[in-house]
């Protein structure tokens, strides 16, 4: 079988950490076989594939693997108990299940390391699998379909943006494995959110995501120089206290950076903002709460930001936390907020936080609140939710001259 062309365009790429979310039925565990073949055809390389455990690496790649070994007539030798095929030029590949990370320690790879359907496996198994590839130059592919915004998400979103990183993203559709009338019918017969996941490899959202405005889409680079005044959105915490700085226009925010120090106070983030951006003029959007607030025994957090030269832009009373989420998701909705992909912080609080189960409030004990919330108290300053007022009515007033009450009985 030929390889289609989206992993034509996956095997064509040089890059050394690969990444492929595909629906369904895309092709993945063939296109896992022909990257370890590719690389095992260099002399005296060890290749690993990795399923999620030992049997479903053997039920998906094991017989596969050695057929197509043996149409090349590259086997030398197999053993079955222990899923290894040796090569005629001294490579090796070996099957292995990712339930067992601590069996993996101490190895080496020096061609590629496939993790077949990435997302059900403990990511552990990445940090034993790393010290394996430092000294050989080994590559690694993370293949599978997605199961909402776990590790396998975070890897992506890192791989989109890091050096010598790729990463794919493919429906079953665009696979040429399954006919376009079966996708219907399995569009008919599955609910919309598993439909989505399964064969448009969508990256689902959690159930009761607090930023659920917030997408991919919204996600772009930001090539300007620094710009002569910048937006800042603060939230006054210790640990971490939280800053996003933005560009500001007639489109509306672009973010550019973010600011996370750790077991630190406002004295501390003045000085980091002030190294980053000495000829900036700044416009600060705080916690409005930093008004009665100190960071130290001396004076408030708004005293503090006003005292370095900031202007300081903050209401007078704290807006209702749905208010500023809901100022929040309308900018996004609206297409006022475009975030760096550099800000990896706030985008993985904005695709991960969300309400407690049962509740309307926002799961704290998570700690993805605070990037949120800096950007709130920006966002819903500048870009407040308008309500509605209900219209006037006017009592109702007796006429001067009303007949008398009739009286019964």
């Amino acid at each position: 079988m030929q390889l289609t062309k989206p992993q034509q365009t996956v095997a064509k790429d040089t890059a050394r950490f690969r990444l492929v979310a595909a629906g369904r039925r895309f092709g993945k565990s063939f296109l896992a076989i022909r990257e370890l073949c590719y690389f095992a055809r260099n002399p005296k390389t060890t290749n690993y594939y990795i399923a999620p455990t030992y049997r479903m690496a053997r039920a998906i790649a094991w017989e596969p693997l050695k057929e197509r070994l043996s149409e090349l007539r590259w086997i030398k030798k197999v053993n079955e108990t222990d899923m290894r095929i040796d090569l005629v030029n001294g490579s090796k590949i070996f099957c292995r299940g990712a339930d067992n990370p601590d069996s993996l320690r101490g190895i080496f790879v020096s061609g590629i390391v496939i993790f077949d359907e990435y997302a059900d496996m403990d990511p552990s198994i990445w940090t034993v699998m790393r010290p394996a590839m430092a000294d050989k130059g080994g590559h690694a592919m993370w293949i599978g379909s997605p199961k909402g915004k776990n590790h396998f998400y975070d890897m992506f979103v890192h791989g989109k943006t890091a050096d010598n990183w790729s990463a794919y993203k493919f429906t079953t559709i665009e696979g040429g494995q399954v006919a376009a009338e079966e996708i219907e019918d399995a569009r008919r017969d599955m609910d919309e959110r598993t439909f989505k996941q399964e064969f448009l490899a969508d990256w689902v959202d959690y159930v009761g995501l607090v930023y659920y405005a917030f997408s991919d889409e919204h996600v772009a680079r930001f090539a300007e120089e620094t710009p002569k005044e910048i937006c800042i959105g603060m939230d006054f915490n210790v640990d971490p206290g939280s800053a996003v700085i933005a560009r500001q226009d007639k489109s509306g925010l672009h973010i550019f950076d973010e600011i996370e120090m750790r077991n630190s106070n406002t004295f501390e983030m003045v000085d980091e903002i002030r190294k980053r951006y000495p000829n900036s003029r700044i416009h600060v959007f705080p916690d409005p709460a930093g008004s009665a607030r100190k960071t130290s025994s001396i004076t408030t957090d708004h005293k503090i930001l006003s005292n370095a030269g900031f202007n300081v832009h903050v209401r007078r009373s704290h807006p209702p936390v749905k208010d500023r989420i809901n100022s929040v998701n309308s900018a996004f909705s609206s297409g006022k907020i475009k975030i760096a992909p550099q800000c990896k912080s706030l985008q993985n609080c904005l695709t991960k936080l969300s309400y407690r189960e049962g509740s309307n409030e926002q799961d704290k004990n998570s700690g993805l609140d605070h990037m949120p919330d800096a950007l709130g108290y920006m966002v819903e300053y500048l870009y407040p939710i308008t309500k509605i007022q209900p219209p006037r009515v006017e009592p109702q007033r007796w006429a001067i001259n009303a007949p008398p009450m009739r009286r019964f009985g």
